[in-house]
């Protein structure tokens, strides 16, 4: 199963924002030179990653981004299913297949997303970072 690049950021923000040191913050322009994606796409994650409550902003001096809850509390599968807009696998409505009457593989791929869902539900983001010692170098270079 593939996810969107909004969730993959989303994801990626959330490993980087679970790296920094405790109390730290960083901003959107940062984690946007690190994965080298645009700041502007990125500022749209980071809203979406706020509203769902995984990220805390504050603006103005001292302000910036953190995770607004423990990493070990942040179910990947969960994070997966709220940034995702379609899990079903295909969208049958937009288009004029013909089969759209008797087909059988919307179901079946929406059982695969089912079982992509379950699986990465047995995953927290403190275990998508507890290898720090090789993620810290990567995303702190100097």
């Amino acid at each position: 199963m593939r996810i969107t690049s909004f969730t993959d950021y989303g994801l990626r923000t959330l490993m980087y924002l679970a790296s920094l040191p405790e109390g730290q913050r960083s901003n959107v322009a940062q984690v946007s030179r690190v994965y080298n994606v645009s700041q502007n796409h990125l500022v749209k994650v980071v809203v979406q990653l706020r509203k769902l409550g995984y990220v805390d902003a504050q603006r103005g001096k001292g302000g910036g981004i953190c995770l607004a809850q423990p990493a070990e509390q942040i179910n990947i599968g969960e994070v997966i299913m709220k940034m995702e807009n379609y899990l079903d696998g295909v969208d049958c409505t937009t288009t004029t297949c013909q089969l759209a009457s008797c087909c059988k593989l919307r179901s079946a791929l929406a059982m695969g997303m089912r079982a992509f869902i379950d699986a990465m539900k047995q995953f927290t983001l403190a275990d998508m970072v507890c290898n720090q010692e090789e993620i810290v170098p990567l995303l702190f270079k100097e």
